[in-house]
């Protein structure tokens, strides 16, 4: 586990980060191009394995493996979820120019929740350790779920959240710019904006749901487990941008995932009996991504003329 020095200087990387992001770097809102996306995608990759390679150096070879695994998973994960935001852009109508507000202010959002998921998951390891075997039961049902379930088709603006929001929240008719709330008439009202961002939200936390426990199959270490998650959302809106065009080819990616939480969850089930290494698993993970990845370039659908 790290030490409190290490977590209250991690996380006021993360904070620098964030401000930097959004007081600076994009406090104008734009449409960002591919080239603003690979520039910020490589950024964060990079600081990603520096970060990976740091805690193999200070650390030991054992928890860098166990970082890198975890960003692997988590990144693969997050990947899949951006088709989800990508609807639900679409769904909306969001501007192209505004999208990157929302995803950024989201993953702040995302970065909370999944900090208190995290300490409540490693609590209830703490306090109960046949709760593993629960998560590795978990993990099996969603990957298989994810397997095997027929794909509907997605509405959003009809969902619960929206309904709600609606219901209770003076929302304006139309969008009012980037903003979330403005001032009519001396009433405060809510922008379509925010409810996108409310859904976007808990679509991340219902998909946390499952990478969460996945990580804690690999480690036990919540600092690990942290930062994995983190360094995995942080990129996450820059490769929205530079994915938004080519995710409905990955079509094999949600096969790969449900391959990779199906394994982690039987590794956690079977642990007592049957051990697994870190460095296996990487490469189990790793591998079966790559197939899902190729085979989904390889077998990409026909375009209808």
């Amino acid at each position: 586990m790290g030490t409190p020095l290490l977590w209250l200087v991690f996380n006021l990387f993360v904070l620098a980060a964030i401000a930097l992001d959004l007081g600076v770097f994009h406090r104008r809102p734009h449409k960002m191009k591919i080239g603003e996306a690979v520039t910020w995608t490589l950024i964060w990759v990079g600081l990603s394995l520096a970060f990976g390679f740091a805690m193999m150096q200070f650390s030991g070879r054992q928890r860098g493996l166990e970082f890198f695994t975890g960003y692997v998973i988590e990144k693969a994960l997050s990947v899949d979820n951006l088709f989800l935001f990508l609807v639900i852009f679409r769904a909306f109508v969001v501007d192209e120019k505004i999208q990157h507000r929302v995803l950024e202010w989201g993953i702040l959002g995302a970065l909370v929740m999944r900090g208190l998921m995290i300490a409540a998951g490693a609590g209830l390891i703490g306090e109960f350790s046949w709760i593993l075997y629960v998560f590795g039961a978990f993990l099996v049902y969603a990957g298989l779920h994810m397997l095997f379930a027929k794909k509907k088709e997605m509405h959003p603006e009809q969902n619960a959240i929206s309904r709600l929001a609606s219901r209770h929240l003076r929302v304006t008719k139309q969008y009012q710019g980037s903003r979330f709330f403005v001032r009519q008439s001396g009433k405060l009202f809510a922008t379509p904006l925010f409810v996108v961002l409310l859904i976007v939200e808990i679509t991340d936390i219902t998909m946390a749901v499952d990478s969460i426990p996945a990580i804690f199959g690999i480690t036990r270490d919540p600092f690990i487990v942290y930062t994995s998650n983190v360094f995995a959302i942080l990129g996450l809106r820059s490769m929205y941008f530079l994915l938004a065009g080519v995710l409905g080819r990955l079509r094999f990616l949600t096969t790969g995932l449900s391959v990779v939480l199906a394994f982690i969850g039987a590794k956690m089930i079977l642990e007592p009996w049957v051990h697994i290494s870190v460095e296996t698993s990487l490469a189990v993970v790793a591998g079966i991504l790559l197939a899902a990845l190729a085979a989904s370039l390889l077998f990409s659908p026909k375009e209808s003329k």
